[in-house]
């Protein structure tokens, strides 16, 4: 499975406006035009967040399938549609779980620290986990810090993760953080990871040192996922004018230390 990288792009985020990028993708016809770019500079999949009307963050169905049809119009079936359930504060578990119920889309991503948020959702989030995997919805967890890799294996453990058709993200540095994530960030997680093998991993860097930090990781077997939602910078220090640049830094470092690019196909078989 090492032997191709999985290359993300996360274009929009939750938080970020056209203040802190012009380019910034927002609508659905946006962020359509967005992955076409990623899907030729190397990327096979789309972490997709959608916004309201005023530009806020959103889990609508209503959202999410207005930018999934636009998307699907641009590439057709080349790149996985992934999307997200982060709350930001904003919605439930219920609500988180319900969007994925409604969408049934092919990949999602969920943060183990906002439906696992106490023992007494364990439950209710273990049956959400067993359907995404009879529907073979492809989930992704998303993973802060080395505890939560400990608490992830833990929950696996307890078969409330299904033990396989998944695969996790380890984010570095957040936005709140004063100083930007470097690659020696990873290697919490990676301790914690030795072992896991079988599980795909992928890596996300808040920062300037984005493509160092995904370089590493690509190093130690992983992949990487890029994009204004995390960063906006070129290793150079300049801004990137479109999420498409970012993608083609990883592309090129990948195959520069003699990794073939993943497909979406390619994806989706690691996951049948």
């Amino acid at each position: 499975m090492n032997q191709r990288i999985a290359i993300a792009v996360s274009p929009t985020g939750a938080r970020k406006t056209r203040q802190d990028h012009p380019n910034l993708p927002l609508t659905p016809e946006q962020i359509a035009r967005e992955a076409a770019r990623c899907l030729e500079a190397g990327a096979c999949l789309l972490h997709l967040h959608v916004r309201r009307p005023d530009s806020s963050h959103s889990l609508e169905v209503d959202d999410y399938r207005a930018a999934m049809l636009a998307v699907q119009r641009a590439v057709g079936d080349r790149m996985l549609i992934q999307i997200t359930t982060e709350a930001m504060g904003k919605y439930t578990p219920a609500q988180q779980m319900q969007v994925v119920r409604s969408l049934r889309p092919e990949a999602v991503s969920v943060a183990l620290r906002e439906l696992f948020c106490e023992e007494a959702a364990v439950a209710t989030s273990a049956e959400f986990f067993a359907w995404m995997h009879q529907e073979h919805i492809i989930p992704q967890l998303i993973l802060y810090s080395a505890n939560e890799v400990r608490d992830y294996l833990e929950l696996r453990k307890r078969g409330a993760i299904p033990d396989d058709r998944h695969w996790v993200l380890f984010v570095l540095g957040s936005y709140s953080a004063e100083r930007p994530a470097t690659a020696a960030d990873l290697l919490p997680f990676v301790n914690c990871w030795m072992g896991e093998s079988a599980i795909p991993w992928a890596v996300c860097a808040f920062g300037q040192n984005e493509a160092a930090c995904v370089t590493a990781a690509l190093t130690l077997g992983g992949h990487a996922r890029v994009g204004f939602e995390n960063n906006v910078f070129l290793p150079g220090g300049s801004s990137a004018s479109y999420n498409h640049e970012l993608v083609a830094v990883v592309s090129e470092t990948a195959q520069g230390l003699g990794f073939a690019r993943a497909d979406a196909d390619t994806l989706r078989d690691w996951f049948q």
